[in-house]
């Protein structure tokens, strides 16, 4: 039981690790032009709403990840 539980730990940090180097070098170089002075306003907010709906989705799959291996151990 305790493999499983340490294995997910693990598997979580590295995949946020990962993700995280995914969302920097994917959503940094994105730039919105044309709206004058306020383009730096707009650029980070576009790549904020971005990231907290990628960190959402991940947080979800991590939630069902975790209650599959919780109820497979359970019935074990």
């Amino acid at each position: 039981m305790k493999a499983w539980i340490f294995s997910f730990l693990f598997g979580m940090w590295v995949l946020i690790l990962v993700g995280g180097g995914i969302i920097v070098n994917v959503l940094g170089p994105i730039s919105i032009t044309g709206y004058g002075e306020i383009n730096w306003f707009i650029s980070s907010l576009f790549k904020a709403v971005i990231a907290i709906i990628l960190v959402v989705i991940w947080i979800l799959i991590l939630s069902k990840l975790k209650n599959w291996i919780f109820r497979n151990e359970i019935k074990s």
